[in-house]
């Protein structure tokens, strides 16, 4: 699945921009709990809390399944979808936007604010939009800046990978793609993560 920088995805990513823009002013505000037990910039390991995901499936490469991803979940979370009683609403932007490489595509998901529950949550009217609760678990985190191309996921990844091996942790998932900052933030000012869930110490 090739992400390379090309005028192509250049032009992609500018769209993407425009679309962002257009729908919410702020991208970030929340992120999902979590606690560090160990710290190595820019390596963690964490143990997050339980949160609710709203997510979708895509195929092509990773450019244009982000986009498309993106504005499906983004349709659900500013009001296509049903409350009840005929209603709709809308529900707070969090942050990061999660994309992790799936057998045939990608999975993207959203993280759900805190305060809600899955039975308090709007259920999606598309169909390929699915609420799906993520149980606590211990993951190892790399930080990273600027493009997430495919030349930095490998080269994050392995550096994680890496360090995971160093640390004696087991990984228990594939790797996600994590990105928190707006479109328009500078490349050497983005945070993104390269996050793995791993087997918990003492086995959980």
């Amino acid at each position: 699945m090739p992400i390379s920088l090309s005028f192509r995805t250049i032009i992609t990513r500018l769209l993407l921009c425009l679309s962002l823009l257009l729908v919410s002013p702020a991208m970030a505000v929340e992120e999902p709990a979590y606690r560090v037990s160990k710290s190595e910039p820019p390596f963690e390991y964490r143990m997050y809390s339980g949160f609710i995901v709203a997510e979708t499936y895509l195929e092509g490469d990773f450019d244009s399944a982000s986009r498309s991803g993106f504005r499906r979940i983004a349709d659900y979370i500013f009001g296509n979808n049903d409350a009840g009683s005929g209603g709709s609403r809308k529900i707070s932007m969090t942050a990061p936007v999660t994309v992790e490489p799936r057998q045939s595509g990608w999975r993207m998901f959203f993280v759900m604010p805190s305060t809600e529950r899955m039975q308090s949550l709007p259920k999606p009217k598309n169909p390929d939009i699915h609420l799906r609760q993520v149980d606590e678990y211990a993951a190892a985190t790399v930080r990273f800046s600027g493009w997430t191309t495919e030349a930095s996921i490998e080269e994050q990844t392995a550096r994680l990978r890496k360090w995971m091996a160093d640390q004696g942790l087991e990984a228990t998932g594939t790797p996600q793609i994590a990105r928190y900052d707006d479109p328009f933030t500078l490349p050497w000012r983005r945070r993104n993560e390269i996050i793995i869930p791993v087997k918990a110490a003492g086995g959980r």
